[in-house]
């Protein structure tokens, strides 16, 4: 759970695989549950071969439709109940103490953020900052994954604000360096 490459083709999951990203969250925004699964099947087998979990981003149909470890659901995502009645990982989001509270209930884990702005979720509130990540952290017994903005100069600070891990999405490709950084914290 130390790194999740949020990725949306083939290609970066292989990067972010060869580099040593310990989860790949397959995100397709907008696409239709069936364009999920046929585009995923591919990334699916990738995560198969190498022993690296692969989580499906707020479609849990797909999820179940390609055999995957896991799925992500957002703030106003259903099927969390139906997740974990199939034995899936259940990763929860949250912005905030009292979200997190609530996700900390029946979450795997939750993905906390953003604590930096990012350009890779334009709906995103406002930055929480790592002193929001620490109150987080602090506030829940389940594992945190910070994400929003982050990348190799900045995800040893997510690590030392409490976090289990950190999710990327630009720096996907880059899995190598951001394990390096958060090692060196560990």
């Amino acid at each position: 759970m130390k790194l999740h490459a949020i990725v949306e083709d083939l290609e970066t999951a292989r990067l972010a695989v060869d580099g040593g990203a310990t989860v790949v969250q397959w995100r397709l925004k907008g696409v239709p549950t069936v364009d999920v699964v046929e585009r995923g099947r591919s990334t699916r087998s990738l995560c198969a071969r190498h022993g690296v979990a692969f989580v499906v981003n707020d479609d849990l149909e797909a999820a179940l439709m390609l055999g995957a470890d896991g799925v992500h659901l957002g703030r106003d995502d259903d099927g969390a109940g139906r997740a974990k009645d199939h034995g899936l990982v259940l990763g929860l989001s949250a912005a905030n103490v009292d979200e997190a509270r609530v996700a900390d209930t029946q979450a795997d884990y939750v993905g906390v953020g953003p604590v930096w702005a990012t350009p890779s979720k334009i709906d995103a509130g406002p930055p929480i900052g790592l002193d929001g990540l620490r109150d987080i952290c602090a506030s829940v017994s389940t594992p945190v994954v910070a994400i929003g903005g982050i990348d190799e100069t900045n995800a040893a600070d997510c690590i030392r604000a409490g976090a289990l891990g950190v999710a990327v999405i630009r720096a996907a490709p880059d899995a190598a360096k951001l394990l390096a950084a958060i090692d060196a914290t560990l």
